[in-house]
């Protein structure tokens, strides 16, 4: 899907995985990272407006969209969020960005927020939409937890059970997600989710993106409750958002959530379920310019 004529399409090699991006505009650099089960084409509402201002540069995660699939193990790490993070600052660096400000939507804030932590002297603020902390979750596990989030619980199943079933009806899959995470009057652009269907059937995306939630429950975990251990913050002012509509309002004070994992965090809640980019753009840019998020410090 095209961003318009001041987006190019780019590739490049990281130390673990191929990278495919687009990017355009001229200024401060902007890295925007997207959720699941979408790609970098969920920024398409907010991204040429970003462009104005930024060098803006949406790729996709490893496993996800057009990026490449590395096989993974039992450890899961190849699909650790600081793997993930990791062909990001690569990335940047290959752009000539060795210190950026980024956005991150539900998986996407999770490697943003990783690389927060991993490499700090590269992150100048960061954005995190419609989540909490991975290890916060899972701490806090209960009834409402499964059953709002029952995909984090199916998707890390063994022996390829969900790639299987998912398999069966992608499609169904995707479409469900969509609808089910987003507000009572979302509307896709249809040539959006296509290019998600296109990715999504693909097999080996299915099974990658089951390996992104299941280092999510382990090797991740094992990184976040060191970093807890050490006494390890977010140093970079960070933002939050979220929707009103959605799981994450319903169940968490958000803000304060984060005051115990960030140094300086402002949080504020948009009119839209889960899928911020796409149910809420023009707030979303609102929010992104009033917080001077992506001027270099």
């Amino acid at each position: 899907m095209d961003f318009g004529t001041e987006f190019a399409t780019g590739r490049i090699r990281t130390s673990g995985a191929d990278i495919h991006f687009v990017h355009g505009g001229k200024g401060p650099p902007l890295l925007l990272l997207h959720g699941y089960p979408q790609t970098h084409v969920m920024w398409h509402r907010v991204a040429p407006e970003l462009a104005r201002d930024f060098h803006v540069v949406c790729p996709d995660l490893r496993g996800y969209g057009d990026s490449s699939k590395p096989p993974s193990d039992a450890s899961h790490s190849a699909y650790a969020k600081r793997a993930m993070a990791m062909d990001m600052v690569e990335l940047m660096s290959h752009l000539g960005h060795p210190r950026f400000a980024m956005a991150g939507h539900d998986r996407g804030a999770r490697v943003a927020h990783r690389m927060a932590l991993d490499h700090p002297e590269r992150v100048s603020r960061v954005c995190v939409m419609d989540i909490v902390p991975t290890l916060h979750m899972f701490r806090h596990t209960d009834q409402n937890f499964a059953t709002g989030y029952y995909h984090w619980f199916f998707l890390i199943q063994p022996h390829g059970l969900p790639e299987h079933m998912i398999g069966m009806d992608p499609d169904y899959f995707l479409r469900e997600k969509l609808n089910r995470w987003s507000g009572p009057d979302a509307s896709f652009e249809p040539d959006a989710v296509s290019e998600y269907l296109r990715c999504f059937r693909d097999p080996r995306v299915i099974h990658a993106s089951c390996e992104d939630y299941r280092a999510a429950a382990s090797i991740d975990l094992e990184h976040d409750e060191y970093d807890r251990t050490c006494g390890k913050t977010v140093r970079c002012p960070l933002l939050v958002l979220w929707g009103s509509k959605g799981f994450v309002n319903r169940t968490y004070d958000v803000e304060t959530v984060w005051q115990d994992y960030a140094d300086t965090v402002e949080g504020r809640v948009l009119d839209c379920g889960h899928f911020l980019p796409e149910e809420a753009p023009v707030a979303l840019l609102v929010e992104l310019r009033r917080w001077h998020a992506f001027s270099e410090q």
